[in-house]
């Protein structure tokens, strides 16, 4: 009897063994075949977007390829989120311990440890909000697309699926929402301020930033001109063209103003100067003539 049950719990033991390695193998290889079809087709929704939906609100995105997207709104997002984005294997070792020290002393904390990969493997294919659990599919996630996608297609991912507003969702549906325009000519400003709300897209303003966020705006735009001399966007377009990849034009030194040449008298041509000649007014009349005095009667 007691052998029985004993082959009875090691059954149940192999049972649950082989279906958790059976899921954890499923797991892997659905999450794999997902990743390979984000590659080539956009996503089409997203968790947070479902989210949104269900809490009754509309969504705008417009997918925009990154062809298109003007380069100050790439350069922007790296200098405000991921400055070793085109270096690093998907973690930024250096930020996740800063990130760890910061938690570790209290207190708020104002920018995480996340690279632009690891946000957008949370935004393409997983859940808002922290937990081990969350994280640790997080960081496979990021494995995979760093190695099967490469740094363009997740750059593009993240611009297009990133919340930048209240059911807002990618740089494009950004811009026009809050400058009238797509995202493919932004200036410096623009591209900084929809950067700088990337963290609490809820919660910060883009078109009157106030703040932190104005000030953090203004860091961000003037790292846009480091970002493009230090050429860290530079994988982004490895190989192909990239939009609007022209340095700014060298301000010219205003010209000194010609000096006026004396006003010279105007040459007249012949004929002219009887033209010219004002007429003379016309002389008075003469007086009237006085009459001659009668001439004295003879005498008869």
């Amino acid at each position: 009897m007691a052998r029985v049950k004993a082959r009875t719990r090691r059954g149940w033991f192999v049972r649950i063994f082989l279906w958790t390695l059976g899921a954890v193998l499923l797991f892997l290889l659905v999450s794999v075949l997902w990743v390979l079809l984000y590659r080539f087709v956009n996503p089409p929704v997203t968790f947070t977007m479902i989210g949104d939906r269900l809490g009754g609100r509309s969504i705008q995105q417009a997918w925009m390829p990154i062809e298109r997207i003007d380069r100050d709104m790439v350069r922007a997002v790296v200098a405000a989120e991921d400055s070793k984005f085109c270096s690093h294997w998907g973690f930024d070792e250096d930020a996740i311990a800063a990130a760890m020290r910061r938690n570790a002393r209290g207190g708020s904390v104002i920018r995480g440890g996340s690279t632009i990969s690891q946000q957008t493997a949370k935004n393409a294919f997983l859940w808002q909000g922290g937990g081990y659990f969350r994280k640790g599919l997080e960081a496979w996630f990021t494995l995979l697309i760093e190695n099967m996608w490469g740094k363009r297609r997740i750059m593009e991912v993240y611009l297009n699926v990133a919340e930048t507003g209240i059911g807002t969702y990618g740089v494009n549906a950004g811009a026009e929402r809050y400058f009238g325009h797509d995202a493919s000519t932004m200036s410096r400003i623009e591209a900084a301020r929809l950067a700088a709300v990337l963290p609490l897209p809820k919660k910060r303003g883009v078109v009157a930033p106030k703040g932190f966020t104005r000030r953090y705006g203004n860091m961000i735009s003037a790292r846009i001109g480091v970002v493009g001399r230090d050429g860290m966007d530079a994988c982004v377009y490895a190989g192909a063209a990239a939009p609007r990849d022209v340095p700014d034009a060298p301000v010219k030194a205003r010209p000194k103003p010609a000096r006026k040449a004396a006003p010279q008298a105007p040459v007249e041509l012949p004929g002219e100067e009887l033209e010219s000649v004002q007429p003379e007014a016309a002389p008075p009349p003469p007086p009237p003539a006085e009459e001659a005095p009668a001439a004295p009667a003879n005498s008869a």
